[in-house]
């Protein structure tokens, strides 16, 4: 905690010192030059930041620790981009472009940080980790299981009331994933209502029957935790599918400023 909180005041205490000098170093020669330089270096090194994490045989040192250095870099990128375009919203397309797309691939890095924070730790609270790739199969295990249940109670019991039910109220639970957004901001009032709706059923059924719902109702709870994961894990992949190519936009597009700037003022600004 105290090491996060040393790094948040170096960058403090850089971002201080960069607003409180710009007043007096906006208007010297070359000042916009040297910040769009520093600006590209920091992008470089930021867009380079996932092909990095690939060369583990290289001594780069822990990934944790780069990781902290990506975060703390591209809060900083803010300041000096923000000082590059003289803190006003620029007026050229190109230059309104690169704006955007700085802003775009800032706020998800913002949401990127948010969310690989707190998603592992959620995930690991609702059943520990479950493999992405396998989602499918066990939601399709699952709804087999809960459907064979459902009909061998119309011999067993005579009659179709735990069918009609499965019918009416849980085959297009089983049948896809559900509820994503309420599994983002963890809600479960999908998964209160469904038991809510079979507590009410139990009242029309015989002890042979309750205890063959119940069995239900079990597998009713593991499809809705299997959908808590599919929600985050998905979002996480999302997140990754995003930033990332937008990243490397932004470094496309930091190259081409620099040789339209280069071009048309004669490297010096």
């Amino acid at each position: 905690m105290m090491r996060h909180l040393g790094k948040i005041f170096v960058l403090l205490a850089l971002t201080g010192v960069v607003v409180a000098a710009y007043p007096n170093i906006k208007s010297a020669p070359g000042y916009a030059y040297l910040s769009g330089w520093i600006l590209l270096g920091i992008i470089v090194i930021l867009a380079g930041y996932n092909f990095w994490k690939k060369l583990p045989f290289l001594p780069l040192g822990m990934s944790e620790g780069w990781l902290q250095f990506h975060v703390y870099a591209g809060l900083f990128s803010a300041v000096i981009f923000f000082a590059h375009v003289r803190w006003r919203w620029p007026t050229g397309i190109f230059e309104q472009l690169f704006t955007l797309m700085y802003a775009a691939v800032m706020l998800s890095g913002i949401a990127g940080l948010i969310i690989s924070r707190t998603f592992p730790r959620r995930l690991t609270a609702r059943g520990g980790e479950v493999i992405y790739e396998q989602i499918p199969l066990i939601r399709s295990a699952l709804r087999k299981s809960a459907e064979t249940l459902a009909l061998e109670s119309i011999p067993e019991a005579g009659k179709s009331t735990i069918a009609d039910f499965y019918s009416a109220e849980l085959a297009g639970f089983f049948a896809d994933r559900r509820n994503r957004l309420y599994h983002l901001f963890e809600s479960r009032i999908p998964l209160n209502r469904l038991q809510a709706k079979i507590g009410e059923l139990n009242r029309f059924l015989n002890e042979q029957e309750r205890k063959r719902m119940a069995r239900i109702a079990d597998y009713v709870r593991e499809k809705d935790g299997l959908d808590y994961h599919y929600s985050l894990q998905s979002t996480l992949k999302i997140w990754l599918f995003t930033h990332i190519p937008l990243s490397y936009g932004l470094l496309i597009f930091a190259a081409l400023h620099v040789l339209l700037v280069t071009a048309f003022s004669g490297g010096a600004q």
